[in-house]
């Protein structure tokens, strides 16, 4: 119990039993996958937005598919905060990774309610309904909706059933030139707050069950490729070879150990080799590198590296190198006031603040073009994410109740003043 009186066990217990509840919310009977604008997604946002109702708040959805909750200050002309996450999933994934971020605000909601708790703000809830871009392959379609950036060409972008956005739109009960009228005022607005699970081994390896995100990573993805000459397996001698995929290999190593010398991470996650055959040399190797930085002039410098280093083994080697970029976000620095609050919080619960950056992209990537944002990181077992081995342990929930319950109850009516 806390100043409040509030039962952080009960509601922990509430949440989890919540997290269960969604998960089985699936448009797969094999596993969890719940993709945006689907009839689960629209099955999760009744599900989700009657338990916002209970707890007090004012419910709708806006013209993207974005579910909303809003607990209303007393004083009506107060400035806002706005918490969230999404609630939408991988195929074949976990129960907790984005929905953690909206089932956990509800039920801290709903005590702050019930024991007639005062905040000098309005309270708006999101629960995102793209996040993870898994059916129209652009991340953040939600999130993006709220600050107004949805280009007119999306209407056009197919799913692996080649439904479009604007016919996937319309089947939800929607509108894709509607969509603009969910963008959201950002007069009153002082900022916002997500809650995730960390995605990563850092916090169970400290045995600390949250911490504090500092940066949310800028990424670079490309798709290399490298043409070399194939050949008979046994009658070209190796000193006249131009082998694709030993090229690739040594381009593949050269990738992790620029990584590790420049304190980022890259990763080749795709290879595709052609011809493929047991007794064929390589004559083309195709892979694709995932860079990634809490600073982008570091991730780019490590990058120029790469390419480098790339470039020469491709000369020594006498194949062709060439690559295509293929998507580019910038890191996203959270607010140090926001950061600051969390903290304290946190100590207040007894932990120490560990503060840590997001390899991971987040909504508030997104938000972050509009309000100072800041995020609440919950440890998960041994960092499995997008995964059915998702998990998280209850006390680690409590302790995130009593963390978030500190910082809004901290929040200024003015940031940064």
């Amino acid at each position: 119990m806390d100043r409040n009186n509030m039962d952080y066990s009960a509601l922990a217990k509430q949440v989890m039993s919540r997290c269960d509840e969604l998960g089985r919310i699936s448009q797969s009977d094999e596993n969890l996958d719940r993709r945006y604008l689907t009839a689960e997604h629209k099955q999760a946002n009744q599900l989700v937005g009657g338990w916002m109702t209970q707890a007090g708040m004012k419910t709708w959805q806006d013209e993207a598919g974005n579910l909303w909750g809003r607990l209303e200050s007393k004083t009506p002309n107060a400035p806002r905060y706005l918490l969230g996450s999404h609630l939408d999933t991988v195929p074949n994934g976990g129960q907790y990774d984005g929905m953690l971020g909206v089932l956990t605000p509800i039920s801290l909601i709903q005590s702050l309610n019930e024991q007639k708790v005062e905040l000098p703000f309005h309270i708006e809830l999101v629960g995102f309904g793209d996040e993870e871009g898994t059916r129209f392959r652009s991340t953040l379609l939600g999130s993006r909706a709220l600050t107004g950036q949805w280009p007119k060409e999306w209407a056009d972008v197919q799913d692996e059933d080649e439904i479009s956005l604007r016919d996937a739109l319309e089947k939800f009960g929607l509108d894709f030139d509607k969509v603009p009228n969910a963008k959201i005022s950002t007069e009153d607005l002082l900022g916002y707050l997500e809650l995730h699970i960390e995605q990563g081994p850092v916090l169970e390896e400290e045995n600390l069950p949250v911490g504090v995100v500092s940066a949310i990573a800028g990424a670079k993805r490309f798709d290399i490729t490298v043409q070399g000459m194939a050949g008979h397996a046994g009658t070209v001698p190796m000193p006249l070879r131009q082998d694709a995929l030993c090229a690739a290999s040594e381009m593949i190593l050269a990738i992790e150990t620029v990584a590790q010398q420049n304190d980022i991470v890259a990763t080749v996650g795709q290879i595709n080799n052609r011809p493929n055959g047991v007794n064929v040399i390589s004559g083309e190797t195709q892979f694709s590198l995932d860079i990634r930085s809490e600073f982008d002039e570091q991730r780019d410098e490590g990058l120029a590296q790469i390419l480098a280093k790339m470039d020469d083994i491709a000369k020594r080697r006498g194949v062709q190198l060439s690559n295509k970029q293929t998507h580019a976000a910038p890191a996203v620095h959270c607010d140090p006031q926001l950061q600051n609050i969390l903290s304290s919080a946190i100590e207040k619960t007894g932990f120490k603040p560990r503060v840590l950056p997001s390899g991971a992209g987040h909504d508030a990537m997104a938000i972050a073009d509009i309000c100072p944002v800041a995020m609440l990181f919950v440890r998960c077992d041994k960092g499995i994410s997008h995964h059915p081995a998702e998990a998280i342990k209850v006390e680690d929930v409590r302790v995130t109740l009593e963390v978030l319950n500190h910082a809004i109850q901290s929040l200024p009516t003015e940031l940064n003043a």
